[in-house]
């Protein structure tokens, strides 16, 4: 079987950053996933003993703690710094723009709108920057604008890093249309931007589309959408191990392409099997 890469793919800036310092912090632990891809954080805990915090009240005195490239909630991130820990940030520098947006456009008195999805981690931490929690609203779809009221008659919108640019403009476009003053600001990072551009073309031309990366990965998510549009036959492993046969069967052309979180040694693992495949 012939494979053929997206132009780009894989590990972003931020999540490089995130497992540099992983690996430079041996014997300490993440707030939370460091990055979504389990076979990464196990290599992490087999190779550098990087461990888990699922909850505050597991930080013990003297610990190492790693803030996640998602960022965590400023409520949290100051209750860490009260305690006598090291705490080591991790966050995502793309992640941390929104986070300072939020808190400046709200104290400025506008309400806040976020494009994304209301239970991921990075909107969580987000959100939290908000003077008036009352005030900041989530949506996934221009039809979820149709519930809201806002509270004043200025707003500022900001996206999740890893969502649709196309799907961002119709947010904004409604919100231009049905009030004053809309302060739009473009937080999808770079690499986000440019991994779908090069699926979209990819999997325009291929057989079938192999996806890389966590199944509770937004950006990787995305990725499949955007692939699907063109292949219908687009499918979202984590591993070699998910790949099935049947999928080949008389197909000649495969597109790989993978989400930020997947690091190499498991892409060049996905594309030796395919290419092994007859």
């Amino acid at each position: 079987m012939k494979v053929k890469l997206a132009s780009n793919y894989g590990f972003c800036f931020g999540v490089k950053r995130a497992i540099k310092i992983a690996e430079d912090y041996e014997n300490s632990a993440t707030m939370g996933p460091l990055i979504h891809n389990q076979d990464e954080i196990n290599r992490l805990k087999n190779d550098f003993n990087v461990g888990l915090y699922n909850n505050l009240s597991d930080v013990k005195d003297h610990d190492t703690v790693i803030i996640r490239t998602h960022g965590i909630p400023k409520n949290d991130l100051k209750h860490l710094r009260t305690l006598n820990a090291k705490i080591i940030n991790a966050t995502c520098p793309f992640v941390t723009t929104p986070q300072q947006i939020v808190k400046k456009m709200s104290s400025e008195g506008y309400s806040i709108l976020i494009f994304g999805d209301s239970d991921h981690p990075e909107v969580k931490g987000v959100q939290s920057y908000a003077e008036n929690q009352d005030d900041v609203h989530i949506v996934l779809e221009p039809s979820d604008l149709q519930n809201i009221i806002f509270k004043n008659n200025k707003i500022a919108t900001v996206a999740q890093t890893t969502k649709k640019k196309e799907k961002y403009l119709e947010i904004v476009n409604y919100l231009i249309l049905k009030n004053k003053e809309v302060r739009v600001f473009n937080t999808i990072c770079d690499a986000t931007f440019e991994n779908q551009d090069a699926a979209r073309e990819l999997s325009k031309e291929v057989d079938i589309m192999i996806v890389i990366g966590g199944k509770n990965s937004s950006n990787t998510k995305q990725l499949h959408s955007i692939c699907l549009e063109n292949c219908p036959d687009s499918y979202l492993i984590e591993n070699e191990n998910e790949l099935e046969n049947s999928w080949f069967l008389n197909k000649k052309l495969c597109g790989v392409t993978a989400g930020a979180s997947t690091p190499d040694w498991i892409i060049q693992q996905v594309v030796d099997k395919i290419e092994s495949l007859n």
